[in-house]
């Protein structure tokens, strides 16, 4: 199964305002994907809409956020249900600044339906980060029966190596990831033994699915995905040199 773990919808504040559910699904099946998780910064508030969007497309979909930790290092947090991906973000709300996005600054953040109504218009600024630490974030994240990646870990910014200068040896994370235009060659050997995945961390349409993960799972599930990772089963596509 080939698969895209980290996807971002209209409601995340660097996303094209295109980038609704049923577009995403659409581009994730065209593309052939197996399975796909959303994955929006901060928060998982389009995650029941792109559940019944998948749902009635018939694709496998997981559901999840982007956690800007303390350490300003960006991570997914990915899980089977939309009920425990939106417990996550509760959690992840009570560690984050009250105050009101600007959408002339950071850009609009609309939560909508299956059928791509806006319900409403998120008012946190999900641009910023939390205060939850990686491992507080790993535990709630593993407590709540997720996994936990390190996102993008070859990034100049947001990233293990850019903000810790290596993965942490506590055992945070299941597997990490490299982003579209990372160097396998060099960066293999930096993932310090953990499983690999790359996915396309899409922002607009054009970019889902454009590089993925893939493995021999008995389902889309967090325990398939689990088991993958612990067994390093994992396989990721060619890197793309442009965007």
């Amino acid at each position: 199964m080939k698969f895209d773990l980290h996807i971002h919808s209209c409601l995340s504040p660097c996303a094209n305002l295109e980038m609704s559910p049923s577009e995403i699904v659409a581009r994730a099946l065209a593309a052939g994907m197996g399975g796909i998780a959303l994955t929006d910064h901060q928060s998982a508030r389009n995650t029941p809409a792109i559940a019944e969007c998948a749902r009635r497309a018939g694709l496998a979909c997981l559901f999840g956020l982007e956690v800007c930790t303390a350490e300003e290092v960006h991570t997914l947090a990915i899980f089977d249900t939309t009920e425990q991906a939106l417990a996550m973000t509760d959690w992840v709300y009570e560690a984050m600044p009250k105050r009101v996005n600007d959408p002339e600054t950071f850009g609009d953040q609309p939560v909508v339906t299956w059928d791509d109504d806006i319900v409403e218009m998120e008012w946190r600024i999900l641009a910023m980060g939390c205060r939850r630490s990686i491992p507080e974030t790993s535990a709630k994240c593993h407590e709540l029966g997720g996994i936990y990646i390190a996102a993008h870990i070859d990034r100049s910014a947001f990233s293990v190596y850019s903000q810790l200068g290596g993965i942490p040896e506590d055992g945070a994370f299941d597997a990490v990831e490299l982003s579209r235009t990372a160097d396998e060659s060099a960066w293999m050997a930096k993932a310090d033994g953990y499983a690999v995945t790359r996915s396309s961390d899409a922002h607009n349409l054009d970019d889902v699915a454009r590089v993925w993960t893939e493995a021999d799972l008995a389902e889309f599930s967090v325990a398939s995905l689990k088991a993958a990772f612990a067994s390093r089963a994992t396989t990721i596509s060619p890197r793309l040199v442009s965007f």
